[in-house]
């Protein structure tokens, strides 16, 4: 076969692949696959053709799997590439993305299946990115920047989808084009809800009229400029019998899903012990710090960025002696620290944790590593780093914090042989 954009291949969907396409193959190539699912057989159109793989995309089912449905959105809108598959068999691709990685990647096959924790798929998202274009408010299609509906994908809630479109009105009538982004964070009960407008230029007398759209209470603008209200949200978690408080900066990254919040939070406090001496690597806004100083751990937290690591610092205040916070790269911290902890919690970028982060971290003789990680694999390179150094993998648990897309969080506690 000599492949061509535009050509027609019939393939048989073999397994999923990390990213959200499926594999499948012609004449021995990968073709990795858009809109199919794992067991089935489709008519695919090459989009592109890549180094040793093609990229193509389903035209037409020839033969469809029982959980396949009919999308309720475009696909192609942001956060919805899974959108055709019936939610259980979402949750099972994703426990099998896992599984393949770790095999692949860290050379370590699972023996026991993972469990992904499902979520509802409406309204789950405390946190977006949504894009501005001629006054409408959206998200990007996939791979373009043309502009989609977010209320079709489900991913916000209804009153959050209202006051963008009533921040969309207002921007038009103010004429303020020079907004392009805008960042919502709001908390688990939507009583909270801020904004940030990405703007080269601040629309000056405009601030006033879009402060004051109903449903917000807060905003700023470029390059972190309080314009209305408190740029802050609260956030009131229990973890045991005790209450943990949190603000966070609407720039500040936070888990972004409102219904596996709570769950997530206690299972990675849940994994340290009472009395631990814990050090909370990438503390964000101190979430997984002060959970764990609920249990009755004392906690080292350390977090680079300046606007977390302002949170971090104003929660960390409420638990005098519990929690220390530290505003410096994990790099620098782990070079110089001296102490040696019970447990190293890590939730680390996207990138994973840099070469010198991991070693310094590993040197200071932890008994316990618990790692959070949104992308599976770099967390499977990391977790070969882990193991080939002595630490033996416990268990993988996943929580579908993204529902209709091919992300996935995973939690993974490694305990020091010996």
């Amino acid at each position: 076969m000599t492949p061509e954009v535009g050509r027609l291949l019939s393939l048989a969907i073999e397994k999923p692949a990390a990213g959200g396409r499926m594999i499948a193959r012609a004449d021995g190539q990968v073709v990795l696959v858009s809109g199919a699912i794992p067991g089935e057989r489709v008519s695919a159109r090459i989009e592109r053709i890549g180094k040793g793989v093609l990229y193509a995309e389903v035209v037409a089912v020839e033969d469809g799997s029982p959980d396949r449905r009919t999308p309720f959105t475009d696909p192609l809108c942001g956060g919805s590439v899974y959108a055709h598959i019936a939610y259980p068999r979402q949750l099972e691709i994703k426990a099998q993305v896992i599984a393949d990685a770790f095999s692949r990647i860290a050379r370590l096959p699972l023996t026991v299946p993972v469990r992904v924790a499902p979520s509802r798929d409406d309204g789950y998202r405390m946190r977006a990115r949504l894009h501005v274009r001629g006054g409408r408010i959206g998200f990007f299609r996939e791979a373009s920047h043309e502009l989609c509906d977010a209320r079709a994908t489900r991913q916000l809630l209804p009153a959050t989808c209202d006051t963008m479109e009533q921040l969309g009105s207002a921007l038009r009538s103010l004429a303020a084009a020079s907004v392009q982004t805008i960042e919502v964070s709001e908390n688990v009960d939507a009583s909270g809800r801020v904004i940030h407008l990405d703007t080269a230029q601040a629309p000056g007398h405009a601030l006033d009229a879009l402060g004051a759209t109903p449903g917000l209470t807060g905003m700023t603008v470029t390059p972190s400029r309080v314009a209305a209200g408190d740029p802050h949200v609260y956030e009131t978690l229990q973890v045991g019998d005790r209450q943990i408080v949190l603000r966070r900066h609407v720039l500040a990254f936070f888990q972004g899903n409102r219904y596996l919040l709570a769950p997530l939070v206690g299972h990675v406090a849940g994994l340290v012990g009472a009395a631990d001496r814990v050090i909370d690597l990438y503390a964000g806004a101190g979430l997984f710090s002060l959970a764990a100083a609920a249990r009755g751990a004392s906690v080292v937290a350390v977090e680079g960025d300046r606007v977390s690591a302002a949170d971090l610092q104003a929660n960390a205040a409420a638990w005098p002696g519990s929690v220390e916070a530290r505003h410096e790269p994990v790099e620098g911290f782990v070079a110089r620290c001296r102490d040696q902890p019970d447990t190293i919690i890590v939730d680390p970028p996207r990138t994973g944790m840099s070469k010198e982060a991991l070693g310094g971290a590993l040197a200071l003789g932890p008994r316990r590593v618990v790692y959070v990680s949104c992308d599976v694999a770099t967390l499977a390179r990391d977790a070969r780093q882990l193991v080939d150094r002595g630490y033996a993998l416990e268990r993988i648990d996943g929580f579908d914090l993204f529902p209709n897309t091919p992300h996935v969080e995973c939690v993974v506690p490694f305990v020091r042989s010996g």
